[in-house]
């Protein structure tokens, strides 16, 4: 008997192979800063388990008042485990050209926004930065616009995209995430 079979055998004899432990999804397997900030965020500590929705921003976009929806999701779902993640981009119309001090002073101000925002990304396909590379290559679209938005289920799964135009309240993308909630 070849001794890869032995030594299986005496592995499963002796109680079997330990659980296996579930990895970082390849979704949030990414180390980012936070807006204005120094320090890397491993997303995959942060909110792995959560139902995480990622938005490419920008503040000076027709869809800028979408912080104001974003903030209201994410104080309605945070203690349900939704994360709303905010990646300001300056890929479409140069809507976002502030650097990462004056965007971040322009959400929490203007739109009281909360919900983490992390360092200035590039979103759109031309040039992805590798999450959006990732997202876009799993959804089969890549943001088109500002306000893009990309739900992941709890277990990092790519479970929905929506175009700028859905907004926070449209009723598709609420369902989506009290469906994976």
């Amino acid at each position: 008997m070849p001794i890869r079979y032995v030594l299986l055998l005496a592995v499963l004899l002796a109680g079997g192979l330990p659980p296996v432990q579930a990895g970082c999804p390849d979704t949030l397997d990414f180390h980012l800063r936070p807006l204005a900030g120094e320090t890397p965020v491993h997303l995959c500590e942060a909110y792995a388990g959560q139902v995480v929705l990622i938005v490419n921003t920008a503040s000076k976009c027709a869809y800028t008042p979408q912080y104001e929806g974003l903030e209201k999701l994410y104080a309605e779902y945070k203690d349900r485990g939704l994360a709303v993640l905010g990646f300001p981009s300056n890929d479409f119309g140069n809507q976002e050209p502030g650097d990462e001090a004056a965007i971040q002073g322009f959400c929490r101000m203007t739109y009281g926004v909360q919900f983490p925002m992390f360092e200035k990304t590039h979103a759109a396909e031309r040039n992805a930065d590798p999450l959006y590379r990732l997202l876009g290559e799993r959804a089969g679209e890549y943001p088109r616009w500002n306000f893009h938005k990309y739900l992941l289920d709890r277990d990092g799964r790519l479970i929905g995209s929506f175009a700028s135009q859905v907004g926070p309240e449209d009723p598709r993308l609420r369902r989506a995430i009290e469906e994976a909630l």
